[in-house]
């Protein structure tokens, strides 16, 4: 449970109808299973213990007294163990009859909580037995022990700092207003549902979509557990249809008609940053809630969850062909916005045939061709210099040719040395003035054909290398409108290869895939034996590994010791744990102290859930210390 993982269980025993003890014996032999596995909140279906298809068996006091005294005998079988566990009972209060979730540990009844919403349409006669739930908590008297009853009740436990379960039982979640929406604004980080759910054609898909749905909406983990084999089949089928969700994915489900019990390790820690970050989440609940108590001891949860190496690439070919055409949509979009709104005509993009510019240079294209302007307005600058090779040189002329753009080159080498010499830099020193020099002498160039041909220099860099401030300040790292400030690199690649085979055009096809096998490069350093010298990754790291530790911490609010506990996840095959602690290191100096570049960024299209403008996402102060972040990544 450190770091916040906890894991969930939803799970269906095979049952008799109407008979306690016997479903009592089941229960118990998936418990022990569920403790096994290490599950910390299991959840079982509803009316578990009697079956959901007993009838007018209800009404009968033989079956109430068997469900009561089987259900003690569950509670004395969780002593010893420190997991929350969840069963269904019909209950007697007042000479009322209730469909109820126990909440059962270490041998102690902790609460009961009656099914809210009863009901009584279609195949469904609950009204018949049960009356609703009350949402005011009283009490039970059951073996001498005074027991919470009631529908609003919060479980919780001091030893993962936000868990906090409420419940509600199968119909409950199918109405217009369910319990669960009071719950998690009364702080339950975590929704248990107890379910009886019959099959019906394509009621699965829709099941699945309200789970998904309330645990986005809610900011929550929701876990289902619905009845399946043994429920009679009179009239209905039962599938044991069990979901685990999170903040609106999916993160297992059980196959229908498999009596399977399927587990999660949800992310306590995750969902309270996601909702720390959304500032209408929060809103006053009222009514009261009674909160009970309960131990787990203190241990590192075994996980079983995966973490995609690259986050910000769907690994499903069908999702991420979707998601590239939306990506280039929203950057074409922003700029044919900028360029409408300006009244400019003209485009100027530095194009290097790498894999940035290659990208901003077709985006170029969209906008113009949306725009009904043509592409010889697009002024496509080559400037080679000191590290150009003949690679990079060649792709990115003959890409300007094939999409129809202005190709001028301007070779700066003439320039950059003069002004080197001007300021008594040593051509033979190859330091960061003598990368730097070219970037800012580029930059120039472009800004100046922008002035003379009225038109908007178009910013190449992408998220990534403004995470890490690898951008020369006033150099590559300003523009007019930075259509790749909102796509980090490994999307980037992915972007690209959407368009060459999306172009329908043979010529181009084959110059976007040389530029995708092209190792990434600012060619600031000349080349040995016509070959690129300067490979960024061997710099600052692999952008895979970045852009990984880029969601984590901005997206999910992760700590150093959570990123690089789930990187060696993630990775593992791939980089050492040490390689993957280096570049962690790398990463967390350079974003906090490259973030005065980011607070003066062109202008750019957000285009996911991350990003690092300073009128966007991101409102970080350039001069915040990192002294707190890398003291735990030191001690690692």
């Amino acid at each position: 449970m450190k770091q916040g993982f906890v894991k969930v269980a939803a799970v269906t025993p095979k049952i008799k109808v109407a008979d306690p003890q016997y479903n009592a014996e089941q229960i118990k032999e998936r418990l022990t299973e569920a403790y096994d596995k290490g599950a910390k909140v299991i959840v079982f279906p509803e009316l578990c213990l009697t079956g959901y298809t007993c009838c007018d068996l209800f009404l009968q006091e033989l079956l109430l007294e068997e469900a009561l005294q089987q259900l003690i005998g569950l509670a004395g079988f969780t002593r010893g163990h420190d997991a929350l566990v969840f069963v269904g009972l019909p209950f007697e209060k007042d000479g009322k009859l209730y469909n109820v979730a126990a909440a059962l540990q270490d041998g102690m009844i902790l609460g009961m909580v009656p099914k809210r919403h009863i009901p009584v349409y279609a195949e469904f006669y609950e009204g018949r037995y049960f009356a609703a739930g009350e949402e005011d908590v009283t009490t039970v008297l059951i073996e001498d022990e005074e027991i919470p009853f009631g529908c609003n009740i919060l479980f919780e436990t001091d030893a993962v700092k936000g868990l906090s379960v409420a419940c509600e039982i199968c119909e409950d979640f199918w109405v217009p207003n369910p319990p669960a929406t009071a719950h998690a604004l009364a702080g339950a980080t975590v929704i248990v549902n107890l379910s009886a759910s019959n099959e019906t054609v394509g009621k699965d898909v829709y099941r699945e979509m309200l789970v998904k749905s309330s645990s986005a909406r809610l900011i929550a983990a929701y876990v289902y557990a619905s009845a399946g084999e043994g429920e009679s089949t009179q009239d209905l089928v039962f599938g044991g249809h069990n979901i685990i969700a999170e903040n609106g994915v999916v993160l297992s489900q059980a196959k229908r008609f498999s009596c399977e019990s399927v587990y999660a390790d949800i992310d306590i820690h995750r969902l309270r940053a996601e909702r720390r970050r959304m500032s209408t989440f929060g809103q006053k609940v009222d009514r009261e809630y009674a909160v009970v108590a309960f131990s787990l001891e203190q241990e590192e949860t075994a996980l079983e969850r995966t973490f995609n190496c690259m986050p910000f690439v769907p690994s499903d070919k069908t999702e991420r062909e979707k998601r590239c055409e939306e990506i280039l949509s929203i950057q074409s979009y922003g700029l044919k916005k900028r360029l409408e709104h300006t009244g400019v005509k003209r485009a100027v993009v530095g194009v290097s045939g790498g894999l940035d510019s290659t990208l901003a240079l077709l985006v170029t294209v969209r906008a113009f061709d949306m725009l009904k302007l043509s592409r010889e307005n697009i002024i496509a600058v080559t400037m080679p210099c000191f590290g150009t090779t003949d690679r990079t040189y060649e792709n990115a002329c003959s890409m300007a040719r094939a999409l129809g753009a202005d190709l001028r080159e301007i070779n700066i080498k003439r320039a950059v040395t003069v002004h080197f010499e001007d300021i008594g830099q040593d051509l033979d020193t190859h330091d960061v003035t003598y990368e730097n020099g070219q970037a800012r002498e580029r930059t120039q160039v472009l800004m100046d054909i922008a002035n003379k041909e009225n038109g908007l220099v178009i910013g190449t860099g992408d998220m990534s290398e403004l995470a890490l401030g690898f951008a020369t300040y006033n150099g590559d790292h300003m523009s007019m409108y930075g259509v790749n400030a909102g796509v980090p690199k490994t999307l980037v690649r992915h972007l690209v290869r959407f368009y060459a085979d999306t172009c329908d055009d043979r010529e181009l096809k084959d110059i976007l895939l040389d530029v995708l096998d092209t190792p990434v490069s600012p060619e600031l350093l000349p080349p040995v034996d016509g070959v690129i010298a300067q490979r960024t990754e061997e710099l600052v790291g692999p952008y895979e590994l970045h852009d990984f530790f880029l969601y984590y911490m901005l997206r999910c609010g992760f700590e150093p010791a959570k990123v690089y506990r789930v990187a060696r996840l993630s990775f593992k095959g791939q980089y050492e744990d040490e390689v993957i602690l280096k570049w962690l290191k790398m990463f967390y100096r350079r974003f906090f102290s490259q973030q005065f570049k980011r607070s003066c960024l062109p202008d750019g299209p957000k285009v996911g859930s991350v990003a690092v403008s300073p009128r966007g996402d991101l409102r970080m102060p350039s001069d915040a210390s990192a002294a707190l972040w890398l003291r735990q990544a030191e001690e690692l």
